[in-house]
């Protein structure tokens, strides 16, 4: 019987640290195809390249794992992966580590997250794994045993169509347990930072602070992270707001 087959990308790029440690835990369970972007890609969500040559560079190639890089978005690498690299439809795609959380609304810029949508557009089912530390050289050996067993669940019961899991940890010493939560409201404030160039114009740095708009709510990713737990959130692909769709065919459609 085939090993399953885990297909990897992120938006770190393929030498950081969160992605080759995650490719340490989980290459007991399948055979490992990796495409991440050849650089740093955060902050790209969901986009694609529509109008950029794409290229794509095998790093290296060992029994049972590929690596390869590509020029584009983390949503590139998985198209790109899925169309080129893969031999057969994965059994699952995993985004991350990531440098950094995915929580709350940080969901709809992270391009963690656009690998697992992604993945999940594609009926195959789909996990991002992201850490609180944004330092290089962060400790993701803590994460081992979370990842495995959420990753060994997934491998073998799959996810509900349309849906995929977005699990961040806490920076913490110890982890107090798994939260399954809802993503909390949030907002950034102060985002740009201005600055005047010796040359005579004014530039921008996209910078600015999360603020949790519901501190006090107690079932969300927010509330879980700055308790110590883990969060895992279901995120699904269907944004459509269910529940008011009687309340506009009332008004829209007499």
């Amino acid at each position: 019987m085939a090993k399953p087959l885990i297909l990897i990308s992120n938006d770190d790029g393929y030498q950081a640290k969160g992605i080759n440690d995650l490719i340490e835990m989980v290459k007991p369970m399948g055979d490992i195809i990796v495409c991440a972007p050849d650089g740093p890609r955060s902050g790209q969500a969901c986009a694609f390249s529509a109008t950029t040559p794409l290229t794509l560079t095998q790093q290296r190639k060992e029994e049972g794992i590929e690596v390869w890089s590509c020029n584009g978005t983390p949503v590139d690498c998985v198209k790109m992966a899925l169309a080129n690299i893969c031999p057969r439809k994965p059994d699952i795609v995993i985004g991350g580590i990531n440098h950094g959380d995915n929580a709350s609304v940080n969901t709809h810029y992270s391009g963690t997250m656009g690998v697992v949508l992604e993945g999940c557009m594609k009926y195959i089912p789909s996990v991002a794994y992201s850490l609180c530390d944004y330092r290089a050289d962060a400790d993701f050996e803590p994460l081992r045993p979370y990842i495995q067993q959420i990753t060994a669940h997934v491998l073998e019961k799959g996810l509900p169509i349309g849906m995929c899991l977005n699990v961040n940890f806490p920076l913490v010493d110890e982890f107090k347990g798994v939260k399954v939560c809802r993503m909390s409201l949030g907002s950034w404030y102060n985002e740009t930072m201005k600055y005047h160039h010796p040359r005579g114009y004014d530039y921008w740095w996209m910078v600015g602070h999360y603020q949790n708009d519901e501190p006090e709510a107690e079932d969300t990713d927010r509330w879980a992270l700055d308790n110590g737990y883990v969060a895992i959130t279901p995120t699904q692909i269907d944004v459509t707001a269910h529940q008011y769709i009687s309340d506009f065919k009332q008004i829209f459609e007499q």
